[in-house]
């Protein structure tokens, strides 16, 4: 599942999703993205005020307290 999902398929508002997002450069390994910060997305890559970030280092997708996909493990 990707960022797409809450879109198009879930309908869903991106706004309230939380995006949780590999980062090695970041203390425990990663950091959250509000769905709000979110300004387009692509095949492959979605895009904020500050980053072009690869679907591929999407870790976890929640919508409120659920949790819509999660990716274990290495990518």
């Amino acid at each position: 599942g990707t960022v797409h999902e809450l879109e198009w398929r879930r309908r869903l508002e991106l706004s309230r999703a939380g995006i949780w997002i590999a980062d090695r450069t970041r203390p425990g390994g990663g950091r959250v993205l509000s769905g709000a910060e979110i300004v387009s997305l692509g095949h492959r890559y979605f895009t904020t005020a500050r980053a072009t970030i690869p679907f591929y280092k999407i870790r976890k997708i929640t919508y409120g307290e659920k949790v819509l996909c999660e990716r274990r493990g290495s990518p």
